[in-house]
């Protein structure tokens, strides 16, 4: 008699079987959850592009951020949005701005238990809403080095209003080293930096644009932001910021990039994040809304291929509902 065939589906039957041996886990833990802050509202403004999110006051930003973390969601990342923008996106670093004022109404509200990561960039503070300043008669990229010690300032400030990590966002070269020597030289020494280290020019970031109010007036993010068709250069990107001084690196979007992910989980040895973008997360929705899919089933089968294929942090729109599913 020959030898029977492998019975795989014996550790199948059961959904306690199933956990036993499942491969990859998820939990509140290993996601961060996303916050908008708006200076000069009085009250919450929904987000129509992104339903169930709102850009916040600095009161209930407090409470949406308790509510969350006692679903188990450990980390938030802060995107301020100011009531003034100028062409250098001064607000981003004034000690009193908007995103200074959210940190420290959330490290007051949460205090060591959370952590705080404050988004790096000027996107969300010029009036063009490019990510970086530019020189005199170029409006085809912005000035790398200029935009670089901006970047500084901001990094010594977000640090002093109580991040725990500062992320820079912006794709310019050499920022994360200039990040690091500026933090070490304010006295910011334990101040982590997660880089932006692969950050796609996506598609899939509109309805952020609309939350952040940080779209571009003229021209687009291709000359800074990563070609979707490239992958080897993003392993290059990652070894760069690590070698610069990162403590953790982040590839953004994740779902049309699962495969530069896992490539990152096999040769890093950080913790590697993944950005569950805001357009991932706007089509679930959708079709949700639609009927055409089972929200939950989904957004937890969407994070779990992400874990996958090897990040340690998700930062995602449904952090929220996806601990409450998860609990």
């Amino acid at each position: 008699m020959g030898a029977m065939p492998p019975r795989l589906r014996r550790l199948r039957r059961t959904e306690a079987l199933r956990a036993l041996v499942r491969e990859t886990d998820l939990a509140p833990r290993h996601l961060v959850a996303p916050l908008f802050v708006k200076e000069g509202i009085g009250e919450p403004a929904p987000i129509a592009s992104m339903p169930g999110h709102a850009q916040h006051t600095l009161e209930s930003v407090r409470k949406e951020a308790r509510e969350i973390a006692e679903r188990g969601v450990l980390a938030f990342l802060v995107f301020g949005i100011p009531a003034r923008k100028d062409p250098r996106g001064s607000e981003a670093w004034n000690d009193d701005g908007i995103a200074q004022a959210a940190l420290r109404a959330l490290r007051d509200e949460l205090g060591g238990d959370a952590v705080l990561i404050a988004d790096l960039c000027l996107c969300e503070y010029t009036d063009h809403g490019h990510c970086g300043v530019f020189d005199e008669g170029d409006r085809d990229a912005p000035a790398n080095d200029p935009t670089v010690e901006l970047y500084r300032r901001i990094a010594v400030s977000q640090a002093g209003a109580g991040a725990d990590l500062v992320a820079p966002s912006g794709m310019m070269d050499g920022q994360v080293a200039a990040i690091r020597e500026a933090l070490d030289d304010g006295g910011h020494a334990g101040t982590g930096i997660l880089a932006y280290a692969a950050k796609y020019a996506s598609s899939f970031y509109g309805p952020f644009r609309d939350a952040a109010e940080g779209a571009p007036s003229f021209g687009d993010r291709r000359a800074h932001q990563m070609d979707p068709a490239n992958a080897d250069e993003a392993l290059r990107e990652i070894r760069l910021d690590i070698e610069e001084g990162a403590d953790a690196v982040m590839v953004k979007p994740a779902l049309a990039y699962l495969d530069v992910i896992g490539r990152a989980r096999e040769e890093v040895d950080v913790p590697l994040a993944a950005y569950n973008v805001s357009g991932e997360y706007a089509m679930v929705k959708a079709a949700a809304e639609r009927g055409w899919l089972d929200e939950r089933q989904a957004t937890l089968e969407v994070l779990t291929a992400i874990r996958r294929a090897g990040a340690d942090l998700i930062v995602t729109y449904h952090a929220r509902e996806a601990a409450d599913w998860l609990r």
